[in-house]
Formats: structure tokens, sequence, C-alpha cells
């Protein structure tokens, strides 16, 4: 899944989307080296404009809250055994009993982009015994992943919408980043799971956030698996979350499974 994420945009002047370019008049928010998604803050996305013909840049809650919480009591107690940080692509618009999807509305009227330099997973190897042996014990070495482009920056698919405390009488925008079967890197990482976020290339990027896209093709976005072939990743410590340079690459442990 995607729970951890980080943006440090330190070198661009503009956020570009295809012929769309955005200055960026605030660095300060676009530079998260780690965030957890479990700290339940907000994060940078880009939304639609103009009928799609425009971005903007806006800081949205992590957390597509769904309209059965109607306080902060209840988002509280809900989140011992719910996670509404991602959005599986798969059942997206419909969910696994046939019904619609929780996550429908976003689908449909709430497409947005979750900006990203790097996101995090962990690999699951197994410990080895006194002789070098593999046992059936295996440790968690986190991974730091990224898109090996030209940009600092890409593009995950996310869902949206707007959640109404109904006690305070407050509205605020939550979302979800999309997630989808692995590519074969990420198959090798997050080799539990086997899940990845939805990364979009700028064409699709850029298509998922027009207006009026048909379920088929909302669908079909949302399972985009980005080519492994063009990402890279490495080893990070295991105590990446409070490190000043959390993406700093990590020796490998001797046991750890061939990313090649």
């Amino acid at each position: 899944m995607c729970y951890y994420n980080g943006c440090r945009v330190t070198r661009s002047e503009y956020i570009r989307l295809m012929a769309i370019e955005k200055e960026i008049k605030n660095l300060l928010f676009l530079n998260r080296p780690v965030q957890s998604g479990f700290e339940y803050k907000d994060w940078p996305v880009l939304v639609a404009a103009n009928n799609g013909t425009d971005v903007d840049i806006r800081l949205m809650h992590w957390e597509y809250i769904p309209d059965s919480i109607h306080d902060a009591d209840e988002l509280i107690a809900a989140r011992k055994n719910f996670t509404w940080l991602n959005a599986k692509g798969e059942n997206i618009l419909v969910n696994e009993k046939g019904n619609h999807s929780m996550y429908r509305e976003g689908a449909m009227l709430g497409r947005i982009l979750v900006l990203s330099t790097g996101f995090y997973e962990w690999q699951h190897v197994p410990k080895l015994g006194k002789r070098g042996q593999a046992l059936k014990a295996t440790e968690k070495i986190p991974h730091y992943i990224t898109v090996d482009g030209p940009e600092e920056y890409f593009f995950m698919a996310g869902v949206s919408r707007v959640w109404h405390n109904l006690e305070m009488d407050q509205r605020a925008p939550t979302f979800a980043v999309v997630t989808t079967e692995a590519n074969e890197l990420m198959q090798k990482i997050h080799n539990t799971k086997r899940r990845m976020p939805v990364i979009l290339p700028p064409d699709l990027a850029l298509e998922w956030l027009q207006p009026n896209l048909s379920e088929e093709r909302i669908q079909q976005l949302a399972t985009y698996r980005f080519p492994a072939d063009k990402m890279k990743a490495w080893p990070v410590a295991k105590n990446f979350l409070q490190s000043s340079d959390p993406e700093k690459q990590a020796p490998p442990p001797q046991q750890q499974l061939s990313l090649l």
C-alpha cells in the first residue's frame, strides 16, 4: 500500500503537467521528505481547474472520510478499525460485493493528482540463522521508491470528497491514494501484499483530471501499472522516519532479495 510519501520539490520553479505550468509560490509546503499517512495531515495535490484545461495546487487532508462519519469523535473511534488512506483501484467504482464502492463519489467527481518525489515501502526478507541458513522468521527492510525521469516529482492518482463535520458544521476536502497490483519491481519490494500506488505519466495524469470520463476509462486508469523499468529503488535506514535525510541509501542486508 502507500502510507508513507515524500515530496521534496526544491529545484523546480513550476509544476508542469503536459502544456500546463503552475508557478510554485511557496516551496515550504512542497518540501516534505517523508510523511506518514497515519499522521492524518494535509498533503499537496493537483486539482482540475477551468474544466480540465488548467490545474491548481492545494493542500488536502490525506484520509478519505466517508459520509457515515459525522464528527471528530466518530472519526477517531473509526480509525481503530478502518484505514481510508488508500483506495483499491480494482474496486474504485464497484466493491467486491457488487455494490457501489465508498470511493465511487471520488472516482466519478473528485479525481485529483497526489504529488510525490518518492514513497516508502517494506520488503520482508528471511532472517539468517547462525550457520547462514534462511529462517522462517523475517525482518522488514524499508525501501525508497521513485521514478527515473527528468523531473523532481511525479503524479499518483487520487480520489477526493468533501467531508462534512456535522458537529462543527465544517467542511473539508479529503483524499485517498489509488493503488493497484504491483509491477515486477514492486512485487519484489512489497512482497507481502504486492500493491503499489497508481503512478500516472503526464498524459494519463492530465486525462485523469478531465471531466466526464466514462466509467470504463476511469477503471482502466485506476488500475494502470507504471513500468518497472522506469522506476528505481534502494534500501534506507530502519529509522528513516526520524532522519533528516530519509531517502539516503543504506547498505542492503546480506539476505536481501535481488531487485534485478
